[in-house]
């Protein structure tokens, strides 16, 4: 079976590849229908990334936040049509003590990999995860990056101690909108305070206990935990003022990714007694409980479709273009690719 692959070759420039598969497989075939852009597909689009990751990675298909339905299944587990999550972490081993999403080894969509734009995906079938009937497409196209959260703070529940009144979350985007959100539902009894530098970005944490601009933060105010859900170099000046604000002996989770070496008060680090807790991607397990947590609280759904910043139908790499142009624009949300190529 030959399946088109519309791959980045350059920075701005895609062209269409043709990938042959093999039908005699265990490979289950998935269709693309609604895609998510995420920062990391930004900065190969842009061509950010230094000079040489781009020529080692490149040419690659984008995209790894996606949903998808069932085109074939030779063991006819999924049935034709099921509305399908696709696990972009690809494991090729597996460790009695480390998460597949730390293993080297294992393969991630589009990071060095193809990832989902493309006419047909060829998964193993411990990469997908069915979707619950009624769910919003548009929504659960994003849900890759739910799972980052939840992975997360699965980890913190595992290390932190059990002294959790605050929990302070820093960032104002897309991340800190979940992960706050996720820790307000499973630690109804903690206080969740969100730190941003945008006020109307702010203005939609409504769940939030409270929230405040990082200049505004009164000096008296201590956090027993703290999620960092900024990234770049200003997750620098985030983790500064975590280190000020939080009690000895607290946990602060990493969540926030930087191109570049970022400076960090160990002393404080060290004096306080505090523990970092670095958290990236996630694995099956963690879409799995996703899913879960959205079919029991199907009110999360309707406050992640307020990250929707548009729906854009994408039929030609001309298409493909002008909804990464787009995305850059965006001053909310996530950029949701209706994929129809």
């Amino acid at each position: 079976m030959i399946s088109p692959v519309y791959r980045l070759v350059s920075p701005r420039r895609f062209e269409v590849a043709y990938q042959e598969y093999s039908l005699v497989s265990d490979k289950v075939i998935v269709r693309p229908t609604y895609l998510s852009i995420c920062a990391a597909d930004q900065r190969y689009y842009t061509g950010s990334r230094d000079k040489e990751i781009l020529e080692k990675k490149l040419p690659m298909a984008l995209i790894h936040e996606g949903i998808g339905k069932i085109v074939f299944d030779p063991n006819k587990e999924f049935p034709v049509g099921q509305l399908v999550a696709m696990v972009p972490n690809t494991p090729v081993e597996k460790d009695s003590v480390i998460a597949e999403n730390y293993l080297p080894s294992s393969k991630f969509r589009s990071s060095g990999y193809d990832g989902f734009m493309q006419d047909y995906v060829f998964l193993n079938r411990d990469r997908i995860v069915p979707l619950f009937e009624g769910i919003k497409p548009h929504v659960a196209a994003f849900m890759e990056l739910v799972s980052v959260s939840v992975h997360a703070i699965s980890r913190y529940n595992q290390k932190a101690h059990s002294r959790r009144e605050i929990v302070g979350v820093w960032g104002d985007g897309n991340l800190g909108f979940i992960t706050s959100l996720l820790l307000k539902k499973k630690f109804v009894d903690s206080k969740v305070i969100v730190f941003g530098k945008t006020s109307y970005k702010l203005d939609r944490f409504s769940f939030a206990d409270a929230v405040y601009l990082i200049d505004q933060i009164p000096e008296t105010l201590k956090i027993d935990h703290a999620f960092e859900c900024v990234g770049g170099m200003g997750s620098q000046y985030a983790l500064d003022q975590i280190i000020d604000h939080i009690h000895p002996e607290g946990t602060i989770a990493l969540l926030g990714v930087s191109e570049n070496y970022i400076e960090t008060n160990t002393r404080m680090i060290l004096e306080k007694g505090l523990t970092l807790i670095g958290s990236s991607r996630s694995g099956r397990k963690d879409f799995v409980e996703t899913v879960n947590i959205l079919r029991k609280y199907p009110d999360i759904l309707d406050y992640l479709e307020t990250l929707v910043s548009s729906v854009n139908e994408v039929t030609t790499i001309q298409d493909i273009i002008n909804v990464f142009e787009k995305d850059l624009t965006k001053s909310w949300g996530k950029t949701i690719i209706k994929w129809n190529i």
